[in-house]
Parts: C-alpha cells; structure tokens; sequence
C-alpha cells in the first residue's frame, strides 16, 4: 500500500499550526454575535467530528438530515436531488468506503440505535427516522469508530444521528418552506414544557412534497410523525422516543460518461407518456420507491452501585416496495408477449419488419415496435413491484465501572447488543390495464417470481478498559459478533440455507495523550471492523453460498486534535487494510437497460481495497461577528487482487487500480457571518477526479459546488415569541457534475435549487 503522509506539504503544515499555543483569550461574545460550534469531535483515539450549527443552517429544512454531514473531512453526500427525495440515487462515501445500491459499508445510528442496516432493498438510512428540525446534530467517526458501535456494516465507521430534547418551556414551533421544483414543507412541534413531575415532551408533524429537477413531472411527498419525551424517576434516567415516516419517490437513473457528455441535463428517464411499451419502461413516475418507517426506543440511565449503565430496548417496522415498468408480459414458460390482438391472443412482428425504435438502451427488435404489427395490434405491458417488510426487535446493555487503582484512573466498560429480525421480500407483475393511454395496472397480480424471508438474529458484546496515567489515557478492547442468516423459500420447495457469520475476535485500541500546550493532544487509534454477510446475497440463486466470508477492515488513525478558544483543528493520519471484500457481479451494464425476469447477478469475495490518507478540519472564530470552517482530505483507495488473474479478469479488478467512486481530494472553505438579528454563510465543497469503473479507464471530472445563505431573526415579547426568514440557494452557480456512483454509472449531480423557510415560535 502507497503511503503518502511525508509528501503532503499541507498536512504538515497544519501539523506545524496545531503545534503552537493559541494566545487568544475568551471573551464573553456580545448579544447576538456567532457562536462557534466545535467540529472536530470527543476527545478520543480516533479520528471523529460533530456537525456544527452552521452546517445545518447551510441546508434548507426541507433537505435530507444526511446532507449536514457532507463538509465534515473524509465524507462524500451525493442524492439525486438538493432535497434528498430519491434514496435509490443516495451515495455515501468515508475513505473510499460507500454506501449506495451495491455496497453497504458505512454504519449508521440514530440516538445510537441501529439502522438495521442501509440498502434500498428493506434498509433504511437516518433521513427515514429524523425530521431534519427535529435534528440536534451528527457524529461522523471514520475508520476506528467507537467499540459500543452498533452496526452490521460499520468497515468504514460509524454516522451517529441525534434528535433534540425536549425543552423545559411549553412553546409551539410552526414552520413553512416553498422551493424550486414544487418543493413545498408544513412543519409543527409542540413542546409541552413539564408535562409531569421532571419529565418533558414533544410532538411534531411534517409533510413535504417536491418534484424532480429534470421534468418536473415526479410527485415525491413525505409525512413524517415524531414524538419524545425525557424523565427522571428516583434516579433513572429515561428517554422515549417514537417516528413514523411514509415517503413516495420517483426516481433518478445513472447515466453513462457518454450519457452525461451529451447531455448533462437529463438522466434518460421521460416524463411523457408515448404508448410504446418499450419507450415507456423509462417513464419516471414509474420508477418509484414507496416505504414506510416506524421506529421507537426505551432509553433508561442509571448508577448500580458505582456502576454507570445505560441500557434500551427498541423496535423497527419497514414495510413498501420498489416499481419498475417491464415493457412486455412474462409468461409462466419464461416467454415474453409485447402485442396481442382483440382477443388477448399473442402477436409476432410482420416478417422482415425493421424496428426503428433507437431508444432506451440503444434501441429494439422488431417485436417491440408497434410498425412491425397490423394497425390494430394491442400494445402490452407490465408494472413489476418488488415488495419488501421487515421487522427488528433489540436491545442493549452497557456498563462503564470507574475506580482507583494506586492514584491511577480506570474505567472498565462493557456490552452488550441483541437484535432479532426478518425481512421478507417477494416480487409479483402486475399487467398494465392499457399501455396506449397510462401506467394504470391490474391491482390483481397475474405472476409472483419469487417470495422470500430472511430471518436473522445479531449478538455483539465487547470489553473494554481504559487506564489514564499522567497526561495519556490507554484504552484496550475486544469485541465480537455472532450472526446467524437463514432464507425460506415461500414459493417452491427449496431448501432453508442458513449462513453463520461468526466473526473472530476483534480487537481495537488506542491513546490519547496530552501535550504540554494546553489544548492540544496526539492520538492513535486500531481497531478490526467487520461486517456481517447481508441477506441480500442469499437473494441471488447464483452466489455460491459456501464460499462467501464476512468482510473485515483493520483501521489505524494517528493525528492531532486541538481545542481553544477562537481555533478548533484536527488532523488525521490513516491507514485501511480491507479484505474479503463481497461485491455483486452484474449481469449486464446498467447503462444497457434493466434485468426484469432473472436474478441480477452473485456475490463473491475479491480481495480487498488497501487505503490510506489524510484528513484536516479546523473552525477559527475571526472576531464576534465571523467565523471560518476549512476541511480537507487526501485518500487513496487502491484494489488488491484475489490472488487469482482469472478471477481479476472476471471481475474486471486490476491490483493497483483505484476504486471506483473514490475520490482522491476533498475540500471544503466555510464563511459564516451573525450580526445580531441578522445571520449568512457560504460554502464551496471542491470534489477531484473519480473514476467511474473497476478498469479506471472512464474519468469523472472534478467539480466545485457553492451553496448560500441568509435570514434574520426577530424577536417579539407577544403571542409570537420569534419568527425567522432563511433563504438557501444550493449549487448557487448551476455546475453541472456527475454525483454518486454505483454499478459503474452516474447519477447526475442537482442543479441551482433555492428554497426559503419561514418559522414562528408561540
């Protein structure tokens, strides 16, 4: 693996910056000036930064709560839109580790609760649990994350979540966005100040709706219900909270580096109704996502005999379906029927007949041109929905124990994590009622393809003790998981196959030391992560399920952290050995059209990606009134081969390659300015060069995206206690780019979108 620290002249000139001693003194900031927010995390051994409150300002409230996180060192947001309406074009991306339509790598809490895992296929990302206002903040831990972590998928670190608390004044928050493209948000939260002795709640509700950017024709909406309260009875601590969100979404397709060229504008889906079948199976709104979330976790904390432990019990419903548009119907031999006459009677194309039909996917056979048949042939098509539930049920258990050893400072901490889940999934085609006229269909399926459970049951429990000694804090771990996935067939007579994904223990550590510059400390940080064989691969019958291993990743982080009064910085070495890595073989380029009657593809272990890099973030307050954010990372995400040149061949992997999707350079230059009541902020985020396929022979270009904002708040001693304007444009000067990747294609990146919020509190 190529190691790049000592050449980086930047990194060790931050290095030089966080060695010297910030001569600023505190000063109590006058009424109404900024307050900065510190961004580069808890003081631990690994690398980790919070989202600060200008971050969050930086987005309109009717965005996505994944999109805060996007400045933070190391990490990579790309949707489909600025809203973040379209989970099957979202991309996340930490040191070359990504989440998206193939890869899930990246783990994700919410109030530390698990996600149940991040695929389109019956997973859930953060944005289905929390109302961006209901948001308090976000952790990002790269690489080495916190050994408590809870997470199937945690290789390249872990995305923590954090809903607020309810308030200790009885107020009502009401809240109005209008948008580019339709966008429109009604939100409300009442808070009901002490509802009982020490205990506190909340409740709100929202619903959004907003169209896509290239045909304005999609009809996303969400309704999301929240509620939460916080208590303290004889000294326990508790904390409930309950979220129900119900989404529709029209998609966005990948593109091709030829796609995008010739058109930057449009992602090859119509928002017109031709009639023609084979055109129509790219009509956007019949490329839908529909899911529904509900969540709720018991929280209680508690001291047992100088022991602090924190325990909770929560549960997960998932429950909606996936839409495409087959522009045929498949019979139950495998055939296919694109035209019939008045008597449901199946048609052949006129012999000798030539299709000139030359789009989608470069184009068709005569047997789906309706030229090519008598005038009075009836088109035929079908409107396929994979359905997809889930329910998880878990709890956890964690002890911290502190005591004195001879003067010395150590905290023995302790867990557990239980969780027992089934998703089920089955595929049925609907017939579309007349494919001349709409994509109206048959509610009454005419063929289920497949019906599927996945039972799975999750145990994790670690160990781990921390001894401080002097200015340096010492921590040693274990940890292991026991995971066992079974399938059932519902439809045929296959047999159950059950997968033990076992992992071995895994072990982390690290220091935290203290220099002599108060402020200022050296970390290091290791840690093995692993993930668990998802119930995906067992969804392909030709993945050779004896072979497939979990994946694991060991992460090492050395840096600087230092925290002052006008200057917060941090800077990161890191080093990522990943091995076993499981990737999905397609069946065909998504470019050339949809796989709609067979299994997509199999799973397979192929070597590893070694990765290795440096991240800097650091937020300096200028005076009262500014404050300026700077991030920057350098990573390089490599392929290892499997060892086989065949098996390289196959996969289309070149040992040396960088990973596709992975970008190399990030940066990311924040001003934000607050002068009483009034309140701005730019942004630019600079994305490198990334390569769209394993052969690093499709180049995506660079690309740099500013986003703006401005409001004013104003204060009033009356029935209304507040109102607040905020104005956000995003991607202010309409770059067009290639955003996020999976498959080997594109989705193209949102263009200019302006919202405005306007917010009272009673």
């Amino acid at each position: 693996m190529k190691t790049r620290f000592a050449a980086n002249p930047l990194a060790m000139a931050v290095v030089t910056a966080l060695a010297a001693q910030s001569t600023w003194a505190q000063e109590d900031p006058a009424a109404g000036s900024l307050e900065v927010v510190t961004v580069v995390g808890k003081s631990v051994s690994y690398a980790n930064n919070d989202v600060s409150t200008e971050m969050i300002e930086q987005q309109s409230t009717i965005t996505s709560v994944l999109a805060v996180i996007d400045n933070l060192p190391g990490v990579l947001i790309n949707e489909g839109d600025t809203f973040g309406s379209d989970d099957w074009s979202t991309t996340v991306s930490i040191r070359g580790f990504q989440l998206s339509l193939d890869e899930q790598q990246i783990g994700t809490t919410a109030d530390g609760i698990p996600n149940g895992n991040s695929n389109y296929g019956g997973g859930a990302k953060a944005n289905r649990y929390i109302d961006t206002e209901n948001l308090l903040g976000a952790t990002v831990s790269q690489g080495t994350a916190d050994i408590a972590s809870r997470s199937h998928e945690a290789l390249g670190g872990t995305i923590n979540f954090t809903t607020i608390d309810p308030g200790e004044e009885e107020k009502l928050v009401i809240s109005y966005t209008t948008g580019d493209f339709d966008a429109q948000k009604y939100y409300a939260r009442y808070e009901t100040g002490e509802l009982l002795n020490n205990t506190y709640a909340w409740i709100s509700a929202s619903s959004s709706e907003n169209s896509d950017w290239v045909d304005q024709v999609a009809e996303n909406t969400r309704d999301h219900l929240a509620v939460k309260f916080i208590s303290e009875i004889n000294g326990i601590g508790l904390t409930g909270y309950l979220s129900y969100d119900d989404v529709h979404e029209d998609n966005y397709q990948r593109v091709s580096l030829d796609q995008f060229n010739e058109n930057p504008e449009w992602d090859r889906l119509n928002g017109d109704w031709t009639g023609i079948p084979y055109v129509d199976q790219v009509y956007r709104r019949g490329w839908s996502t529909l899911r529904e979330n509900l969540l709720g976790y018991l929280k209680a904390d508690f001291s047992l005999a100088g022991v602090d432990v924190s325990s909770n019990v929560y549960f997960h419903e998932n429950e909606g379906r996936g839409d495409w548009l087959p522009p045929y119907l498949l019979n139950n031999d495998g055939s296919i029927t694109s035209f019939v006459d008045a008597n449901g009677q199946p048609l052949t194309p006129n012999a000798g007949c030539v299709s000139s039909i030359t789009f989608p996917y470069g184009g068709s056979g005569p047997e789906s041109d309706p030229a090519c048949y008598a005038s009075n042939a009836i088109p035929v098509g079908s409107y396929r929905h994979t359905h997809y539930e889930k329910e998880r049920f878990g709890f956890n258990v964690d002890f911290a124990w502190t005591v004195d050893l001879n003067g010395l400072e150590n905290t023995l901490r302790g867990g557990l994590w239980f969780e027992d889940y089934e998703r089920d999934e089955y595929r049925d085609w609907h017939q579309v009622i007349d494919s001349r006229s709409s994509f109206r269909f048959d509610h009454q399926a005419y063929l289920t393809q497949y019906d599927r459970a996945f039972p799975v049951e999750t145990l994790m429990y670690y160990l781990e003790d921390t001894l401080t000694i002097g200015p340096a804090d010492i921590r040693l771990g274990v940890k292991e998981f026991d995971v066992e996935l079974d399938r059932e067939d519902h439809l045929t007579a296959s047999p159950e196959v059950t997968i033990n994904s076992d992992s071995d223990t895994l072990v982390s550590g690290g220091v935290v030391f203290r220099l002599p510059v108060d402020g200022l400390e050296f970390f290091t940080g290791y840690a093995e992560n692993f993930a668990a064989i998802k119930d995906s691969v067992l969804e392909s019958g030709e993945s050779a399920i004896e072979d497939i291993e979990p994946e694991l990743a060991e992460n090492t982080d050395i840096g600087l952290r230092y925290t002052g009064p006008n200057l917060s910085a941090s800077i990161t070495f890191y080093e990522i050995e990943f091995d076993n890595r499981l990737t999905f073989l397609q069946t065909s380029d998504p470019t050339l059209g949809p796989q709609y009657s067979i299994e997509d593809g199999r799973y397979l272990n192929v070597g590893g990606i070694d990765s290795s890099g440096v991240e800097i973030a650091a937020t300096l307050r200028i005076n009262d009134y500014w404050s300026a954010y700077f991030s920057y990372t350098d990573n390089e995400s490599e392929y290892v081969g499997t060892g086989d040149e065949d098996l390289d061949d196959l996969i289309g992997i070149t040992p040396g390659n960088t990973v596709f999707g992975a970008v190399e350079d990030m940066y990311v230059i924040s001003l934000d300015w607050q002068k009483e009541k009034y309140f701005a902020g730019i942004s630019t985020k600079y994305v490198g060069d990334r390569w769209m396929n394993f052969d690093n022979t499709q180049k995506i270009d660079a690309y740099t995206v500013t986003d703006v904002y401005a409001g004013v708040t104003l204060q009033f001693s009356g029935d209304i206690k507040e109102l607040n304007i905020r104005a956000t444009v995003n991607n202010i000067t309409d770059e067009d780019y290639l955003a996020g990747v999976a498959g080997q294609a594109a989705w193209i990146g949102a263009p200019r979108t302006a919202a405005i919020n306007f917010s009272a509190t009673f």
